[in-house]
């Protein structure tokens, strides 16, 4: 059996004022996965996706992305990038110079990065405003700009961390349609963060519920419904039990106190 995309084993964070921010956590993770992690605030979750991320160090434990100790930087096949809560879109520079971002710094020439931004803003949606500015887009589309710019160095890894949080019920909806198509399209394997329990049922394969004081995983829940998801799916009796069992996880997540 091929080894995890990620495998957290017994990572830990403490910071040094003495704060656990998160108690050791086992998680695996293997290709073609969705994975959502939910939970309350300060439960962890963006700690933890840093982490996964190479952003933040564990002071316990360790980390592996394919098998290895260290993130691949030169294999094509076993890529990693990551979006945002916010889109932090540089407002000075046009769309398709923000998607093209990650390629300028790598100095891929720029013919094949305005190929590869091109593409990725194509398969957001946005192949008609490349030329315009941040400021003349709605939030919505601003994040799909974000996503653009990860899905342009042809990542296998997506990190995500609460993305559509900001936005509209009804641009929220869409957009986790849209990432659901991305991410089967692509052959992605995505860790999420949300907070929302519907949008974490509607995403996923699997949801990992944390608890926080400190922040730990209190449950690994599987989604076995078949992909592409819709409407149908969110008006089902499958999706009101999940969602049910899930509320009431995250409720018991939220009332856990310190250890």
């Amino acid at each position: 059996m091929p080894a995890p995309v990620v495998a957290v084993a017994g990572a830990a964070k403490t910071y040094g004022n003495g704060t656990r921010a998160l108690d050791p956590v086992d998680l695996a993770v293997h290709a073609d996965e969705f994975v959502t992690l939910l939970g309350p605030s300060g439960c962890g979750k963006t700690t933890l996706l840093r982490m996964v991320a190479g952003l933040l160090a564990p002071t316990a434990g360790r980390i592996r992305w394919w098998g290895e100790d260290a993130l691949p930087t030169e294999d094509g096949a076993r890529r990693l990038a990551m979006v945002f809560q916010s889109p932090t879109l540089m407002p000075w520079a046009r769309v398709a110079a923000n998607a093209r971002l990650p390629l300028d710094l790598a100095q891929v020439p720029r013919a094949a990065a305005d190929a590869a931004a091109r593409e990725a803003l194509a398969g957001v949606g946005l192949a008609d405003v490349e030329e315009r500015f941040p400021r003349e887009l709605s939030g919505g589309m601003q994040m799909r700009v974000s996503i653009a710019r990860a899905l342009v160095t042809a990542p296998t890894l997506l990190l995500m961390d609460e993305p559509f949080g900001a936005l509209d019920e009804f641009t929220r909806h869409k957009l986790d349609t849209d990432l659901a198509a991305l991410w089967q399209a692509r052959g992605l394997t995505v860790l999420f963060v949300t907070h929302s329990i519907q949008e974490a049922v509607y995403l996923s394969t699997r949801v990992i519920v944390m608890a926080a004081r400190p922040g730990r995983v209190i449950a690994d829940v599987p989604v076995d419904e078949p992909h592409p998801r819709g409407p149908r799916f969110r008006g089902s009796a499958q999706f009101a039990a999940l969602c049910d069992t899930l509320s009431t996880t995250v409720a018991r997540a939220s009332t856990e106190g310190a250890r």
